[in-house]
């Protein structure tokens, strides 16, 4: 596991738990302001009901100490006594300009109305200036809104909404005098006291008759939108709703003025959520940099944790990435939580455990093999050691200069075996040291290698077949020594192999091919082929099976040399009459650049020159 991806596993869930429970809080949060501003805001309607009720009380109040001072004026008990129409009319007049009212009426014992007056201070008559039918029908009204035992009393007429009262007008005493009628004064419900009622209630106010708007303090469009929803209002009276009247958003309360009146006389109170809407924002805005703000605070603290938490890991990490590569001495961390300062003095522990067991397991090895190669070698010298000393002997005894020089031949070729045998321990022990890299042709080498393998006894009854593509170049950068060495040893082994086959003739065959940067030689033999107890190990040093002479580490030299040129040799093919064996190499060995091979070649071409 990468440390990015260490950090982000623990960082994620530490941000999503951060971010969630910061989230779920302020929405609590803000859900129960906004639920508590709302109930503040219907309970202020409420109250501006209440205040509203308060005030209207103390209008009818007035209206009945006026209707009761008026009632009680001689001259206008004296007015009504002569029960004319005209003259009440004309008489009634100027007491409707003493009263100041907006609403004057004088009505018989029977609620027939005889004079009305409307206006503003007294300034007309609405009997005498108004035509017939509408003076009908503002009687009406009136006679209807008597009739009915509501209280306060309210009256429409002309699309103006009145309030009013009413007192009896008796011929004598109140306990035994005669009613000569009676005596309406009123004040009209328009702008001026919805402004009032605003005011007081520290809202918006509405008064509605029938379902239509007659005093408002809301604007022509917000009064239309009212009218469309006054009924829905009405039926659930005094029942705080929410509303809204084109963009504006309102909590509202409607109250019956006049409970029973056919006209739906109807207050309504609404107050804005502006207020409430723009402190909405405002904590919006507050919760966003609160929310913002502990994000932040929450990234920085899951940053120092996953730090604190994550970097002695990375480090340790780092030290098994390091003991892969076979670094031992690479620092531990000593720091962060103590699990992970356990864990890391765990791993210390089990590193140098590791470290004594493989050094011993390289100890072990190394005598096995040691003992391995005394073994196998001090048997081959003391075979060719013995073939020397016989043959001196015989050679001191012997007279015929026939039988001399086939005794000399006999020493040359134990010599000869024993100083291959060195060269071969001389080259095994060199494996793995820096190459002496020439361009040369690897045909060149191949052939070279024939050739020495063909002056070996082993290759006296075998023929050696070299096949190369004409016009191919076959040139690589190659130490020439160990290559060579490689060849032969690949050559020599398929020689012996043949020899074993039983036939009447062993064949070896050697091919040479290229692919891109690769070279191969094919060498193959028909002989019996490689035992399948040797297979899985054939390139491991000292293992050999059926020769005669030999320590096992012809192909161990071959493999590890084709390793250094970038390449490998490998059994490629193992049957009774053709056992393959393919060595591969790269052209430019690994390690060398191009521009090195480059300057070589200049070096070389150079050379050749002088």
């Amino acid at each position: 596991m990468s440390p990015i991806r260490m950090r982000v596993m623990l960082l994620v869930p530490l941000l999503l738990v951060s971010v969630g429970l910061t989230t779920a809080s302020l929405l609590v949060v803000r859900s129960r302001i906004e639920r508590q501003m709302s109930e503040t805001l219907a309970s202020d309607v409420t109250h501006s009901v209440a205040t509203f009720q308060n005030l209207q009380h103390q209008r009818q109040e007035m209206l009945a100490r006026e209707g009761a001072l008026l009632a009680d004026l001689p001259s206008l008990k004296a007015l009504m006594t002569t029960h004319d129409r005209r003259t009440i009319e004309d008489g009634g007049q100027e007491f409707f300009k003493v009263s100041g009212a907006d609403l004057f009426a004088l009505t018989t014992s029977e609620g027939k109305v005889l004079a009305l007056y409307e206006g503003s201070g007294g300034l007309e008559n609405a009997n005498r200036y108004s035509p017939e039918d509408l003076v009908r029908s503002r009687r009406t009204a009136l006679e209807s809104s008597l009739q009915l035992e509501n209280n306060p009393r309210f009256v429409v007429m002309d699309g103006r909404l009145f309030e009013f009262t009413f007192k009896p007008l008796y011929f004598g005493n109140r306990a035994n005098g005669q009613i000569l009628g009676y005596v309406i004064i009123g004040y009209s419900v328009d702008q001026s006291l919805a402004h009032e009622v605003s005011e007081a209630a520290a809202a918006e106010a509405t008064f509605l008759a029938h379902g239509i708007v007659v005093a408002s303090t809301l604007d022509s469009t917000q009064e239309i939108r009212l009218s469309a929803t006054s009924q829905e209002l009405l039926r659930s009276p005094m029942r705080v709703v929410e509303l809204w009247l084109g963009p504006e958003h309102f909590s509202a309360v409607a109250v019956q003025l006049a409970p029973g009146n056919s006209d739906d006389i109807q207050l309504v109170v609404l107050k804005s959520f502006r207020q409430q809407d723009e402190l909405s924002r405002r904590l919006n805005h507050l919760f966003l940099g609160l929310g913002a703000a502990a994000l932040l605070v929450g990234v920085l603290l899951s940053l120092s944790i996953t730090r604190t938490v994550t970097r002695p890991i990375e480090a340790l990490v780092s030290g098994v990435r390091a003991l892969g590569t076979g670094d031992y001495n690479y620092r531990l961390p000593q720091t962060g939580a103590r699990e992970v300062h356990e864990l890391s003095s765990a791993f210390g522990r089990m590193r140098d455990e590791i470290r004594r067991t493989q050094q011993k397991l390289i100890e072990s090895e190394r005598l096995a093999t040691i003992g391995r190669m005394a073994s196998s070698v001090s048997h081959d010298l003391r075979h060719y050691l013995a073939a020397v000393y016989a043959n001196a002997e015989f050679l001191a005894s012997a007279v015929d200069e026939e039988e001399k020089t086939e005794l000399f031949g006999e020493i040359r070729l134990a010599v000869n075996g024993m100083t291959d045998l060195i060269e071969s321990l001389l080259m095994f022990s060199r494996t793995g040291n820096a190459l002496q890299l020439t361009q040369e042709s690897v045909l060149l080498l191949v052939e070279k290698a024939v050739a020495l393998v063909g002056t070996h006894p082993e290759a006296a009854t075998v023929r050696i077949n070299v096949e190369a593509k004409n016009g191919d170049s076959f040139d690589a950068w190659v130490d020439a020594k160990k290559m060579q060495r490689a060849i032969f040893n690949l050559v020599l082994n398929a020689c012996q192999a043949a020899n074993r086959g039983g036939l009447p003739q062993g064949v070896v065959t050697i091919t040479l091919g290229q692919a891109g940067e690769q070279l191969y030689i094919r060498v193959a033999d028909n002989g019996s082929g490689v035992a399948m107890a040797i297979r899985g190990n054939l390139f491991e040093p000292f293992v050999s099976e059926g020769k005669e002479n030999g320590v096992g580490l012809g192909l161990t030299l071959a493999h590890r040399v084709a390793e250094e040129h970038g390449g490998a040799v490998a059994l490629v093919k193992s049957d009774p009459g053709e056992t393959v064996f393919l060595l591969s190499l790269n052209k430019r060995a690994p390690g060398i650049p191009q521009s090195s091979v480059s300057s070589r070649v200049a070096s070389s071409a150079g050379a050749s020159k002088g």
